[in-house]
């Protein structure tokens, strides 16, 4: 299957249940982004913030840019005159720089919060209680330049179903228990991003409307091995 049929399997199955697809573009060269935008593709996403900005300046301008991984405050500068969506917001530290740069660029910036839901320590992510706290916090109170948008969350990487299921299920909980005490009026707080490749699936029958799909697309990743000279 090429990458332009792959996209409009995808679409097929997900436009019609109202699950947005983000492409996760990382690694790839700019050629395999153009086949799947030009399939229709229109939202991509980025682990790390030098690439997102590379792509960002070679690619077509209506391409929305969603940065999936951890980001680090002093590179937040680089993509806040275009991001379209941060998925990675795990500190009121980070939410604050933020909406700084956003406040710089005259823009309000879309975030999710990331909540830690795996059972790994390598993964990045908000606690239950620590959103909570971030939430009612004065300073985020004060923050107007940002706008959360949803949760985004990374499940365990398992072969295990029923440990994916539960994950994701706590995950829309909580999101259900935010949207209803912090955003009940707030039609923006709509968005659950949870799923990759391996388990979107599960993550669209526990609730998810954003789902973060790499090999799906594009095949699997090729790992580059640099040899001493």
């Amino acid at each position: 299957m090429s990458i332009a049929n792959n996209i409009t399997e995808l679409q097929k199955e997900l436009s019609p249940i109202g699950v947005t697809l983000v492409a996760i573009s990382k690694t790839k060269p700019n050629e395999d982004i153009m086949e799947a935008y030009e399939a229709g593709q229109r939202i991509f996403g980025e682990n790390q913030v030098q690439d997102l900005v590379a792509k960002y300046e070679e690619l077509p301008k209506d391409i929305e840019w969603h940065l999936v991984g951890h980001l680090q405050t002093n590179k937040v500068k680089y993509i806040a005159p275009f991001v379209s969506l941060i998925h990675s917001v795990d500190s009121l530290k980070v939410l604050t720089e933020i909406n700084k740069h956003a406040l710089k660029n005259d823009r309000t910036i879309d975030c999710l919060l990331q909540i830690f839901i795996a059972d790994e320590d390598t993964k990045f992510g908000l606690d239950h209680a620590e959103a909570i706290e971030l939430l009612r916090s004065e300073e985020y109170e004060s923050l107007k330049n940002i706008r959360i948008r949803g949760l985004m969350g990374i499940a365990s990487n398992t072969e295990n179903e029923k440990i994916i299921k539960e994950e994701f299920y706590e995950l829309k909980m909580l999101f259900d228990g935010i949207k209803t005490t912090y955003f009940r009026k707030d039609e923006n707080f709509n968005i659950l991003s949870m799923g990759m490749s391996s388990d979107y699936k599960i993550a669209i029958e526990q609730g998810s409307k954003m789902v973060r799909l790499g090999s799906t697309i594009f095949g699997k990743r090729v790992i580059k091995h640099y040899k001493a000279q």
